[in-house]
């Protein structure tokens, strides 16, 4: 952090800024710069600026601006940084979802990839070339690849080969000055050099100096034979001569101080087919860090260690192996996994890491293996751990993580040093674990920073490791995790003044000004780590073990419209840290921002929680909090769950009298006279979209009962959705689902089986999406009983149309009912009583977000595939944004969380499939294609099968 600045300055940025980039791309409203400023560092600044750019010209138009105005700058990826490397107190430069190209270069052998995407996507693309990027990191489902190589990220299997730093095969780079350079292009280089030639003579000089002092150039290298991602790239200096060589690999680590990574090139790796992996327990850590040493010269691709005290965090949690609760606190298990192209190779590999082990004490193990249940279970052991500490955390402090390499022959002392400084500390709750090959530990702690005393012991617990760490075993204070602020104070003692010095010399060659992401790597403030400490104060027990990491964002539908998950958790903390210390006027103008921020657009859909380490539904809070704001309607939604046939068939006649509206005053006539009304109520009422349904009035019941009797029953539950609503008006097969249904299960020879009193049933969606709990849980409790009646006591599956429906019952239900969504339900009782013929054509499939959280992607996949010669799922699109009936009240959520679909639609394609009524007419509107049920698909493509009906080709 720099001098401070006038808010004049900033205003007058603001101005010069709006001249090219939209007014809601810059945020200055107080509480979204709170959200989006938090990353998952216990640091936190607050930017005066948030910017959200969608293209290279407005970033260069940016870093000039700053630059005219002396304003600092810091550039933000995903915002997973555990070092505070993403924070900034003055202008924070985020990007939009603009940023997300990528293309594929010789056959796989290289991949070009803009800043925006994530290193999970990458590795997508690359997957049928056999190939994925060097780098690992364990956010890489969440980190985006400016992240990836800005920090020079590693991982599991990565170690210093596969890094960025070797991988890199050219970049496209913006500078503080607002000059670019393709290192891949020698006429961007010619110009380059051209324009600055202090910048290129500079480097030359500092290469020179590097060349010329042996000691320090043997220091350089002495400490690059370890992970070391503290300070800057100092192996470029020693590694490349050509200045664009050594700029390109300075980049990479320099955490956004140097300049902007537009666009990185990398060389991929192999993506062997053939995995194995086995858990080998060592009864000490010196003899696991002997059996390290013997597996560095065998063919291994992933060697984890993890000590007595994170064996013992995770020992209770299911799936795990049973031994685990049984051992010492001196047991250490050390992960293997081996790689090959062929099984037949892996065999051997694994037999000879065995047999290289042969001589040491394994006290446990679970033996070499390639069944995926038994691998993910061995690697959700160590990727638990983390999460482990982060659950049992006393609220109010926060989990920290560092990560340290020793060298690999000092590993054991290592970590029985850092133990002893747990146990000095009063740390009883510290766990280490790491990338053993490279003797990269992580140690996982927990922490206060309330009170002077508590961050006195952080401080002098730092001031040890890094005298352990850095002095005594010469390791590095850094390995993957980047410098941020909290080892900024220390780089110049893990270096020494004439490393430290070559760093001050590069950022002030790239920088002079100091502009960009000033207190990170260089910091001349001793005290810059315990500094800007972020609160964590209690807030409901749903959310209060959240560590901020920011792994939920990636799938949250209102990410680019409002908040986060993580970002509604900070403004909901910083709301309840307001009330609990009295400033009510400001809780007050908080709480107003975050009734729409964070209630009113938050999907509610729980897809969080899959990708949350800890397990946090944010929905759930939303849910609660809904509860407060929607009780005045209390007694209306008990009266429409008091007479729920009254009201579905209100819904229908309104669907009747929309279509009769647009067939004589035409729906353009309509669409005015509705979404004006809404303008006037301030968006109180529906907003009109021309792809509402018709009504459904096909008769269900009376066509059921038509049905020859068979052995085989399935009862039928029609969502309240699907009862009501028929198709759009362009969609191709009119039918309504109910009828499409009825046709699907008597080819397949099903009697269905209709429950009682089905215009009265709702499995109670619609009321605890507003947090109306108890008017939920009576209507699912009735349908749970009128079910268990149809089902004969569970004896016959239940069909449930449409997937938030069947998840929600499943979820509910006490009673052994067989609940099945559409795809699930074909997969185990339709398909192998049809004969299906592709349609040769492309279709869109959109897979719910129930779908996802019940494990039914490949499902729907498979089945979709079935039926279609090409399926295109949209990337990007976890949730609709629906959100039952948000579509009609919210369209703003639906509208962000498609935002991407229709230029994913291809030309030639003219339908998409689903299995959520609802969700199908957000679907439809937003790709300008029809959408409807999966099972129309497999309706319209299949035939009963002769072979098992022989009497179907007689009727």
């Amino acid at each position: 952090m720099g001098k401070l600045l006038s808010s004049d300055s900033f205003q007058q940025l603001e101005t010069l800024l709006a001249s090219k980039i939209t007014p809601d791309r810059i945020v200055t409203q107080e509480a979204k710069r709170l959200a989006y400023g938090t990353d998952a560092s216990f640091y936190r600044l607050i930017p005066k600026i948030v910017l959200q750019l969608k293209d290279l010209d407005e970033v260069i138009f940016t870093v000039n601006s700053c630059r005219e105005f002396g304003i600092h700058c810091t550039f933000r990826a995903a915002g997973t940084s555990l070092s505070g490397q993403a924070l900034s107190d003055s202008v924070l430069i985020t990007l939009t979802d603009d940023w997300r190209k990528h293309e594929i270069v010789n056959n796989g052998e290289q991949i070009v990839l803009q800043p925006g995407v994530i290193g999970a996507d990458a590795n997508k693309y690359l997957a049928q070339y056999q190939r994925k990027i060097g780098p690992d990191p364990a956010s890489i489902n969440t980190c985006k690849i400016g992240g990836i190589a800005a920090n020079n990220a590693s991982g599991m299997c990565c170690g210093t080969a596969q890094n960025s730093y070797k991988t890199v095969a050219s970049m496209k780079l913006v500078f503080s000055n607002g000059t670019q350079l393709d290192t891949g292009s020698l006429e961007s280089i010619a110009a380059f050099k051209s324009a600055n030639p202090e910048l290129i003579h500079g480097i030359s000089a500092l290469c020179e100096t590097v060349s010329n002092n042996t000691e320090l150039s043997e220091k350089i290298k002495h400490k690059y034979r370890l992970k070391n991602t503290t300070g800057y790239a100092l192996n470029a200096l020693v590694d490349y001569h050509d200045p664009i060589d050594v700029i390109e690999h300075l980049m990479i680590g320099s955490e956004g101080t140097l300049g902007f990574i537009s666009e990185i090139t990398y060389n991929t790796v192999a993506e062997h087919p053939n995995k194995a992996s086995t858990l080998l327990v060592l009864p000490t850590i010196e003899e696991a860090s002997l059996a390290v040493t013997t597996l560095s010269k065998l063919p291994v691709a992933a060697v984890e260690l993890m000590d007595g005290r994170a064996l013992r965090s995770v020992a209770d949690k299911s799936g795990m192996p049973e031994f685990i609760k049984h051992l010492d606190l001196d047991a250490t298990a050390i992960l293997i996994e081996s790689h090959a192209h062929d099984q037949q190779h892996l065999d051997q590999q694994c037999s000879q890491v065995m047999q290289g082990l042969e001589t040491y004490n394994i006290i446990e193990s679970v033996p070499f293996t390639s069944e995926s249940t038994t691998v993910a279970t061995l690697w959700d052991i160590r990727k638990g751990m983390f999460p482990a500490v982060g659950a049992v955390r006393e609220v109010g402090t926060t989990v920290i993580i560092e990560d340290v390499a020793f060298p690999v022959e000092d590993l054991a002392n290592g970590i029985r040093d850092l133990q002893a400084l747990f146990d000095k500390y009063h740390y009883n709750e510290a766990i280490i674990f790491g990338h053993a090959l490279e003797g990269n530990l992580h140690f996982v702690f927990t922490q206060g920073f309330d009170s002077k005393t508590e961050i006195e012991r952080y401080g002098q617990f730092m001031d040890d490791v890094v005298d352990l760490v850095a002095i005594k075993y010469q390791g590095s204070l850094k390995a993957e995790h980047g410098t941020g602020r909290n080892m900024a104070p220390y780089v110049e003692l893990e270096w020494g003044k004439e490393g430290y010095a070559l760093m001050q010399q590069i950022k002030t060659l790239f920088d002079p000004k100091g502009l960009f992401n000033p207190g990170v790597i260089i910091n001349d403030n001793p005290h810059s780590h315990i500094e800007n400490l972020k609160p964590m104060p209690a807030a409901d027990a749903l959310i209060d073990r959240c560590i901020e990491c920011g792994f939920c964002e990636p799938v949250c539908p209102s990410r680019t419209l409002t908040l986060s998950p993580r970002q509604r958790i900070v403004l909901y903390r910083e709301l309840q840290r307001k009330r609990a210390s009295g400033e009510d006027t400001k809780a007050t103008e908080l709480e107003e921002t975050f009734n729409y921020q964070g209630i009113d657009t938050c999907a509610a859909t729980g897809l969080c929680a899959e990708r949350c380490p800890v397990g946090i539904n944010t929905g759930d809070l939303i849910k609660q909090l809904r509860t407060e704001k929607y009780q005045r309607y209390h007694s209306i939604a008990k009266w429409t769950a008091e007479h729920f046939a009254t009201t579905s068939k209100l819904a229908k006649t309104g669907f009747s009298a929309n279509q009769v509206a647009s067939k004589i005053l035409g729906e353009s006539t309509v669409g005015k006279m509705a979404n004006g009304l809404r303008k006037l109520t301030k968006q109180t009422t529906p907003i009109w979209l021309k792809e509402y349904p018709q009504a459904n009035y096909f008769d269900l019941k009376q066509q059921a009962s038509t049905q020859k009797p068979s052995t085989k029953k399935v009862v039928y539950l029609p969502s309240c959705a699907s009862r009501s609503m028929g198709q759009q008006n362009d969609a191709q097969d009119q039918r309504p689902l109910t009828e499409v249904i009825l046709s699907l299960l008597n080819k397949a020879s099903f009697e269905v089986v209709i429950p009682q009193e089905l215009n009265e049933q709702c499995c109670g969606m619609p009321y605890e999406s507003k947090g109306m709990n108890n008017l939920a849980q009576s209507k699912s409790s009735q349908l749970e009983a009128v079910l268990w009646q149809a089902s004969e006591q569970g004896k016959y599956p239940v069909l449930m149309d449409t997937s938030p429906c069947a998840k929600r019952s499943i979820e509910h239900f006490s009673k052994p009912l067989d609940i099945l969504e559409p795809a699930g339900f074909a997969k185990a009782y339709l398909l192998e009583h049809l004969e299906i013929s592709p349609l040769n054509e492309p279709v869109m499939l959109h897979v719910t977000c129930s779908s996802r959280r019940m494990g039914l992607e490949k499902t729907m996949m498979t089945l979709a595939n079935a039926c279609a010669s090409k399926v295109i799922v949209p990337e990007h699109i976890q949730c609709c944004g629906w959100a039952g009936d948000k579509g009609f009240t919210t369209p703003e959520l639906n509208a962000a969380a498609v935002h991407s679909l229709k230029e994913q639609v291809p030309k030639y394609c003219s339908r998409g499939f689903s299995n959520s009524r609802t969700c199908e007419i957000g679907l439809s509107h937003h790709s300008g294609v029809p959408y409807q049920s999966i099972l129309y698909l497999l309706d319209e493509v299949s035939v009963a099968n002769k072979d098992i009906h022989p009497h179907i080709a007689q009727d």
